[in-house]
């Protein structure tokens, strides 16, 4: 059972990057999905949620209008479409399944650097 991220990368301010999220070994239709980020010497936070059939989501202060969470439950695969990066989107991104009475699992994360 795993949660793989990939698509983060360097990016100038401005620019845009989609991340993606594919669980392996269970199906994510089941959970409520979350993007959460940590930037050096600060503690990890919620950016982004979206509930196990994708209608409800919730986005941090500092990303709405920027950010969107979507998920492909037939790809088992959880995305964030990130637009007008800024340097202080620049930190390490995971993703999170978790839902009532079932366990919680936490990808490896993948590092968004935004910098000129």
């Amino acid at each position: 059972v795993q949660l793989v991220e990939s698509g983060g990368g360097l990016v100038h301010p401005g620019g845009s990057l989609q991340l993606s999220c594919t669980a392996y070994g269970f199906t994510i239709s089941r959970y409520h999905m979350s993007w959460y980020r940590q930037a050096p010497g600060k503690d990890r936070e919620l950016v982004a949620s979206i509930s196990n059939g994708g209608i409800s989501t919730n986005y941090a202060d500092q990303v709405k209008g920027r950010f969107t969470i979507s998920r492909d439950n037939t790809k088992n695969t959880l995305y964030l479409q990130m637009n007008n990066l800024k340097p202080e989107d620049t930190a390490l991104y995971y993703c999170k399944s978790h839902g009532a009475g079932r366990p919680t699992y936490w990808g490896q994360g993948t590092q968004v650097t935004v910098s000129s």
